[in-house]
């Protein structure tokens, strides 16, 4: 081959090996421009992250709102209404983003709304109103807290206290006296609506329809036409202390609501009557005993 070929060859050979290694470095650098432009995505991170992480249960929901409204209460307590505003809204986007389907009733979830939506707007009133703020507070608080405790829930603590308001409508009753039934009437409403919310989301809403009627026409007693009279009064209350025991989950059994009963004193003549029962059966057992010891003899 001359010397001209050589040359020509050899060029040829460079010119590839150039053109060979400028694609590497090309690809090279689109690959770490590719690499760096996923890198650079925003969100992708979380993205990935969001999918991963389990999803907000029924049941992590109502403990959260549990904590939420507990921590609320506290700050209403304290006077903090700049984080009980803070929280007010951690509750509302609580509420939102969950869903707490099997853990109480389409009635439950709208008294738990409706008391979200009353303290948001207490809060968010230009007069200052603390004992509106805590009320307020306080009925989200045990709704929460039924929520997440369906089975003891805080609410539960206030037997006593109706207990207390429907022994005192009952002495009222026995002494025919209607403005003292109206006054434990009244108290007994007050606490009620406490516990309300927190009632219907963990009872079935045939008790509290109960509970609603007997309270309803409990109030009416006092402006009716015609005076109930003490026995009337009497009977109302054996169907106030039915329905709460339902509610509360109690037995009947257990002790109730009514007066107690005067001793009976017997008298003389009681004990001696009493005397002769007690005789006559002591020798009629006498008499058994002996017949059937005389009539066995062994072998």
């Amino acid at each position: 081959m001359p010397r001209r070929g050589y040359v020509v060859l050899t060029g040829l050979m460079l010119c590839w090996l150039l053109a060979g290694m400028n694609a590497g470095a090309v690809n090279a650098e689109a690959g770490e421009a590719v690499q760096g432009a996923g890198a650079g995505l925003p969100g992708q991170a979380e993205t990935a992250e969001g999918i991963d992480a389990p999803a907000l249960t029924g049941r992590s929901a109502a403990q959260r709102l549990d904590e939420a409204a507990e921590a609320l209460y506290g700050y209403v307590l304290e006077g903090d209404v700049v984080k009980a505003r803070q929280e007010s809204d951690k509750v509302s986007q609580i509420f939102v983003s969950s869903s707490f389907e099997g853990l109480t009733t389409v009635e439950g979830i709208n008294a738990l709304s409706d008391v979200i939506i009353d303290l948001k707007a207490a809060l968010a009133a230009v007069q200052p109103a603390p004992q509106k703020w805590e009320a307020s507070a306080a009925k989200l608080r045990l709704a929460a807290n039924s929520l997440n405790h369906p089975r003891q829930p805080m609410w539960l603590q206030y037997y006593k206290l109706i207990r207390e308001d429907l022994n005192d409508m009952e002495q009222s009753a026995a002494a025919n006296d209607l403005k003292s039934w109206q006054a434990a009437l009244e108290r007994l409403q007050s606490r009620y609506d406490n516990i309300r919310p927190a009632v219907i989301i963990s009872r079935p809403p045939e008790t509290v329809k109960a509970f609603d009627s007997w309270l309803s026409y409990a109030a009416g007693v006092p402006a009716a036409s015609q005076p109930a009279g003490r026995s009337r009064l009497i009977e109302i209350i054996s169907y106030g202390q039915d329905a709460a025991r339902v509610m509360f989950g109690k037995e009947k059994d257990e002790p109730a609501l009514s007066l107690p009963l005067a001793p009976q004193s017997y008298g003389a003549w009681g004990l001696l009557a009493g005397g002769f029962i007690i005789a006559a059966l002591a020798y009629a057992a006498y008499r058994k005993y002996r017949g059937e010891n005389e009539e066995w003899k062994p072998i």
